[in-house]
């Protein structure tokens, strides 16, 4: 099926996607005591203990936001980990995605990635939830950050498109390699200290080779967690530059993406 035909079937099923989201909401903290808090709980522990590890043990200090004047390590780690948590939440969980629908997939003829594009959803309401609550916690210690809030916005709509090529690929792949969500996992890992998340770009600058620094700069994660910093942490407009090549990397995450899986996708009710 062609990508522009595939498209229209997918936009035809906003019926079926919006369902298979609320799916996806309702079942995500099922049974559990605390239902949604974990969606607060969890980014939250993973602050204190990289606040301890990082802000105590190692004395990072975090710059001081120009114009905020915020100095302060736990807000200057949540501006990159709550984008960072929602990429790594879309990718691992589009990854397994079609496989845990097997049944779906194989007797019940619909858009394969609306499967895909709901995980995006569900997750997508958590990370605006997220935001929403650390971006009134900023202006409440200082951050000039409300004219920048359609910036921001624009790099969550950004990031989910991004993460939705890699979803879309993974998913695909997955179907036919089982041990690629291994793999992703330790990718992952490596993937997140290459990212200036715990640190600040500065701490590469001065401690790195040239050649390392280019690399990291080159990081496409890099550029949406700069972006997300300057526009929240800041309370600045984030770079044209570094927006541009957002809106590029959003662009082709989701084509290479949306063309891996229209070509696997012909053989995925045999393979599952």
């Amino acid at each position: 099926m062609q990508a522009t035909a595939r498209l229209r079937s997918v936009s035809a099923s906003r019926e079926l996607l919006w369902n298979l989201v609320l799916r996806e909401l309702r079942s995500k903290y099922r049974r559990s005591i605390l239902g949604w808090s974990w969606s607060l709980l969890n980014p939250l522990a993973t602050v204190v203990t990289y606040s301890f590890v990082f802000g105590v043990l190692f004395q990072s200090n975090p710059p001081k936001g120009d114009p905020s004047g915020i100095e302060l390590f736990a807000f200057f780690l949540l501006c990159a980990l709550l984008p960072w948590n929602f990429f790594s939440a879309v990718t691992n969980g589009g990854m397994g995605i079609l496989i845990q629908n097997a049944g779906l997939v194989r007797k019940v003829a619909f858009p394969r990635e609306t499967l895909v594009l709901a995980n995006v959803g569900q997750a997508l309401v958590q990370f605006v939830i997220e935001m929403a609550l650390l971006a009134v916690v900023l202006v409440f210690v200082g951050s000039p950050l409300i004219p920048w809030l359609p910036v921001t916005i624009l790099l969550m709509v950004l990031l989910a498109v991004f993460a939705a090529g890699f979803a879309l690929a993974l998913s695909a792949l997955a179907v036919y390699y089982r041990d690629l969500s291994y793999l992703w996992g330790i990718f992952l890992q490596l993937w997140f200290f290459a990212t200036p998340i715990v640190y600040a770009p500065s701490f590469a600058d001065e401690n790195l080779p040239a050649w390392t620094v280019r690399l990291l700069e080159a990081n496409p994660m890099t550029a949406f967690v700069n972006a997300f910093r300057a526009t929240l942490y800041d309370g600045t407009a984030p770079g044209l530059r570094g927006v541009a090549y957002c809106v590029g990397l959003a662009a082709a995450s989701f084509a290479f993406g949306w063309w891996v899986f229209g070509k696997l996708s012909r053989r995925f009710a045999e393979e599952l």
